[in-house]
């Protein structure tokens, strides 16, 4: 499977969301719930993309002890790693695999705050000293 096809559409990403927030394992309707409003997603389309995510290794899921009909649905990958894959794409796609041509894109033409710049000061500065060691 491409690489591609493994990461989460912007609404799987929805989903996996509402996964990765949860406290415990929540079933499809608790999944309907939690993004109701942003997705505005029908319960046959929501089973059709969670049924996706878990034939790509994105979720999984356990039956539900006292009824069969209920699946519990679990992540199989962390946000950071999905976070890592989307980020690579989208240098690749749109800046031709140049990361350093879409980092200064970006930090051109966004607005920081002190605080995000000195955080963004403190990840370059700890990009620079492990690639020195």
């Amino acid at each position: 499977m491409k690489r591609e096809e493994m990461m989460p559409s912007e609404r799987e990403w929805l989903i996996m969301d509402a996964v990765w927030d949860s406290d415990d394992q929540p079933t499809s309707a608790e999944i309907l719930k939690r993004i109701d409003k942003a997705a505005k997603l029908d319960s046959r389309t929501e089973r059709v993309l969670l049924h996706h995510l878990c034939r790509r290794g994105l979720l999984g899921y356990v039956v539900d002890e006292r009824d069969s009909r209920v699946y519990h649905y679990y992540p199989l990958r962390t946000r950071e790693e999905c976070l890592r894959e989307k980020s690579r794409n989208f240098i690749d796609t749109y800046f031709r695999g140049d990361s350093s041509f879409a980092v200064s894109a970006l930090l051109k033409n966004a607005a920081f705050t002190d605080e995000q710049l000195v955080e963004l000061e403190a990840i370059l500065k700890s990009r620079k000293d492990g690639e020195q060691t």
